[in-house]
């Protein structure tokens, strides 16, 4: 858990800087996503003192399911206001990306589809696989590959 900490306050440090790019890196501005239902972008700066927890996943990468699953079953379980969970489906059809959520017993709060937009792909860097970004109140990425403990060692 120290170890945890630790990378958290380096990190942490590091975002105060001046001039943060936008990108997919530790310490990057996250960068906003445009929900397909909407007009509007989801920009992650927040004055809450809020962590995003942003998860790409798809039906058809087993690894990322499971990892949506995990995860949103974890924040239920533990009730960890401070976290909020967005998860972003890239499967290419919206039925598959609905039917896997009654599947997995997934709420559809926060859960969002975007099929495979290049934009997205090259925002985040998912052309070298899927996987999530932890993003602090002030839009800036903390963590990627969070994992339940990652996510315990913050709170705690």
């Amino acid at each position: 858990m120290s170890v945890v900490a630790f990378i958290l306050i380096f990190v942490t440090a590091a975002t105060s800087k001046t001039g943060i790019r936008e990108g997919y890196r530790l310490g990057d501005s996250a960068p906003e996503i445009r929900l397909t239902d909407s007009d509007s972008d989801i920009s992650f700066a927040n004055h809450a003192s809020r962590y995003t927890l942003l998860h790409f996943w798809a039906a058809y990468d087993g690894n990322s399911r499971k990892e949506n699953v995990l995860l949103w079953n974890h924040l239920k379980k533990r009730n960890l206001p401070q976290i909020k969970m967005v998860s972003v489906s890239m499967d290419s059809s919206e039925s598959v990306f609905a039917e896997t959520i009654k599947i997995d017993g997934l709420e559809s709060t926060n859960q969002e589809w975007q099929g495979k937009v290049a934009e997205v792909y090259r925002k985040y860097g998912l052309k070298k696989g899927l996987g999530n970004f932890l993003i602090d109140d002030k839009g800036v990425i903390i963590a990627t590959n969070v994992t339940p403990e990652i996510l315990d060692g913050i709170v705690d």
